[in-house]
């Protein structure tokens, strides 16, 4: 689809670029001599001419330098070519040929100006020239991806479940549940007796220590 479009915008790039080009050069040509005659110049008088050429020139880059397809340039480059080349074979039957009471705007087109003075061939040429590249009418390279290593079944752990201790609607069982570190259980001794209030920890019970006199 990409040759075809590219042939065609040769078919239309070629004549347009031929009118812009005879109206430009012709444009220029006047507007010059006209300033040598009065001896002074306005450089608005250019504006217009220079339109014509830089359009001209615009349309020649986008069908010569786009990475597109070669079809576009070949077809502009030997329709731009031809009408210098048949001058070479039969000049007065070219000059003929090429219109030459056009008018464009109220402005007379000379296609024949771009012919005689060899724009077009050069113009055609260029066109050429960029057909032989072929190196700019490969398509872009995509990055390839990178390949990705084969890994085994990856299973996936259930969510994380939240217990009893995280549920603010059931009693906390940390308070009552018993703190152990690993250890064995052992019961519960007391190494030192239990004083009573008021009791030296030393006191012994009443009799204890005394010696039995009824024996």
């Amino acid at each position: 689809m990409r040759h075809l479009w590219s042939f065609l915008a040769g078919l239309v790039v070629a004549p347009v670029t031929w009118v812009l080009v005879a109206l430009g050069q012709d444009g220029s040509g006047r507007t010059i001599d006209r300033w040598v005659e009065l001896g002074t110049f306005n450089t608005a008088n250019l504006i217009e001419p220079a339109v014509y050429l830089g359009v001209a020139g615009l349309l020649l880059g986008l069908v010569g330098m786009l990475r597109v397809s070669p079809l576009g340039p070949l077809v502009a480059g030997l329709l731009l070519v031809a009408p210098y080349v048949g001058m070479l074979v039969a000049p007065f039957d070219v000059r003929d040929q090429v219109p030459a009471d056009w008018k464009v705007f109220g402005d007379p087109l000379p296609l024949l100006l771009p012919v005689r003075n060899g724009t077009l061939f050069l113009i055609g040429v260029a066109l050429l020239m960029a057909v032989f590249s072929g190196g700019r009418w490969r398509r872009w390279p995509r990055p390839v991806p990178a390949p990705v290593a084969e890994t085994g079944p990856v299973t996936e752990e259930p969510p994380f479940a939240l217990t009893d201790f995280d549920n603010p609607a059931r009693p906390d069982d940390r308070d009552t549940a018993p703190l152990s570190l690993g250890y064995p259980d052992e019961p519960a001794t007391d190494p030192l007796p239990r004083r009573t209030a008021g009791a030296s920890p030393w006191s012994q019970p009443p009799g204890a220590g005394q010696r039995d006199d009824t024996a």
